[in-house]
C-alpha cells in the first residue's frame, strides 16, 4: 500500500519525532512516528490508567479509540497512551498526553513498570514499543478529544478483569497488559479491597 494512503498519512503527529530504543529501553536514535511504525523500530511509548473511588469500589478510565485512529479503531484501552517526544522525560509526556487526549488532570501519577510488545496491523505497521506504565487518580471529569478517543467509561476491577478475561477481542493489542499491570498495582497499594 502506498504510503500516501495509509491512514496513519493523515495523523497530523505523524512527524513528531520519537525516541528509538534498544532492548533496554536505552536510546538508540530517533524517527517520525510515521517511519517507526511503518519499519517496525522499538520505540519508548508511555500507557496511563486513571482511577477513581466509584460505586464499583475502584475504578479504571477506560478509553475507545476514534474511528480515525490508524490502527485499533474503536477498540477499549487504557485511559491514555503516546509516545514521548526526543528530549521529553516520559513522566512529562504523560501528563501532556493526560491533558490532550482526555482534557482532564491526574494526582499521585507513578510509573509502575514498563515492558515490550510487538503487534503488527493489517494496514502494514508495526507497533513494536518499550512501553512505560503509569497510573494515577483521576481529578477533574474527562473531556476527550475526538479525534483520540470516541468514548470513555468507567470500569470496576473485577468486572474488568471478567471483560479481559472473556472478551480480549476489544482491547487493543497492549491494553490487556497495561490493565493487567495497573490492577495489580492498585491492589498491591491497598487502594482495592
Amino acid at each position: 500500500m502506498d504510503t500516501a494512503h495509509r491512514p496513519i498519512a493523515a495523523d497530523p503527529a505523524k512527524d513528531d519525532v520519537l525516541i528509538i530504543v534498544d532492548g533496554l529501553d536505552r536510546q538508540v536514535g530517533t524517527a517520525t512516528k510515521l517511519q517507526a511504525h511503518e519499519d517496525g523500530l522499538l520505540h519508548r511509548a508511555l500507557s496511563v490508567v486513571l482511577y477513581r473511588n466509584g460505586t464499583d469500589g475502584v475504578e479504571a478510565l477506560l478509553a475507545r479509540r476514534a474511528s480515525c485512529k490508524y490502527h485499533s479503531a474503536g477498540l477499549w484501552a487504557n485511559s491514555c497512551c503516546s509516545h514521548p517526544r526526543d528530549g521529553e522525560a516520559t513522566f512529562d509526556a504523560a501528563i501532556r498526553r493526560i491533558q490532550e487526549e482526555l482534557g482532564c488532570t491526574a494526582v499521585a501519577l507513578d510509573e509502575i513498570g514498563a515492558f515490550a510488545y510487538r503487534a503488527p496491523f493489517e494496514n502494514g505497521l508495526v507497533e513494536y514499543e518499550y512501553d512505560h506504565v503509569f497510573v494515577g487518580e483521576c481529578d477533574s471529569t474527562p473531556s476527550p478529544d475526538p479525534n483520540e478517543v470516541s468514548e470513555v467509561r468507567w470500569a470496576g476491577l473485577d468486572s474488568l478483569a471478567e471483560e479481559l478475561a472473556g472478551h480480549p477481542e476489544r482491547f487493543a493489542a497492549w491494553a490487556p497488559m497495561v490493565l493487567t499491570m495497573a490492577m495489580e498495582h492498585l491492589q498491591r497499594a491497598s487502594l482495592v479491597r
